[in-house]
């Protein structure tokens, strides 16, 4: 378990390549009651004027809060804001990090900054999350 003394400024949390295959969104569309064209078909997608199916904005908000809760799965996510800057598609390679940007000795919280990336390195929804330690 990750310890709130150990954290340090400027800390980065280790990369890692988040699932969005077709399968694993159309399994998060029919949770969340989102089943549409857009997210689970490619052509349907395409018919719309997108490149492709997308991954959802909340399903990329999930996956950066998944990116805190891996390197510290005793925190608590008090808030957490995200831009999307472009389209997480479906099926591509995206990457998930993330730097710790601040730490309150005090409140015994940090500030991350988060990002998803494409294959090719842009920039596709950046986050910055409150996490709170006992």
């Amino acid at each position: 378990m990750r310890r709130f003394e150990d954290i340090e400024l400027g800390e980065e949390i280790e990369p890692h390549h988040p699932d969005v295959g077709m399968e694993n969104v159309r399994r998060f569309t029919r949770a969340a009651g989102m089943d549409f064209g857009r997210f689970t078909d490619h052509e349907a997608a395409r018919k719309e004027g997108l490149p492709g199916a997308i991954v959802p904005g909340i399903m990329s908000q999930g996956i950066l809060a998944a990116t805190v809760h891996r390197w510290a799965p005793g925190s608590h996510i008090e808030r957490i804001d995200t831009i999307f800057r472009g389209l997480a598609l479906v099926d591509a390679k995206a990457t998930c990090r993330a730097t710790v940007t601040d730490i309150d000795e005090a409140q015994r919280r940090v500030e991350i900054d988060l990002t998803i990336t494409s294959d090719d390195d842009e920039t596709l929804v950046l986050g910055t999350a409150t996490v709170r330690f006992d």
